[in-house]
């Protein structure tokens, strides 16, 4: 995993705050591979409980992470189970880590 210990709690917080307790936060694409260079960060994002509007949650989850990484390319989707999950999040949960 590409990212250090304090990216990873910054990203933990931000989602936390953003979201909610019980919200979880995976890192998967290329910054989970130790051996690739650059790269955004990409976030699957499960929150605790069903959310009025993911899309919205995601844009401004993403908005704050970019803030709070010092302008960062964070790309995030939000999971709240309430939808069929598409590819990329299956995807996401088979090759991601949790942070």
């Amino acid at each position: 995993m590409r990212l250090d210990e304090t990216l990873r709690q910054t990203i933990k917080h931000e989602a936390l705050a953003a979201l909610g307790e019980g919200t979880r936060v995976r890192l998967f694409g290329s910054r989970v591979d130790d051996t690739a260079r650059g790269g955004d960060i990409d976030l699957l994002v499960s929150p605790g409980k069903p959310l009025s509007d993911p899309v919205l949650a995601e844009c401004r989850l993403a908005a704050r992470l970019q803030v709070a990484l010092g302008g960062r390319k964070v790309d995030v989707i939000i999971d709240d189970g309430r939808r069929p999950a598409p590819l990329i999040v299956q995807l996401a949960e088979a090759e991601g880590l949790w942070l």
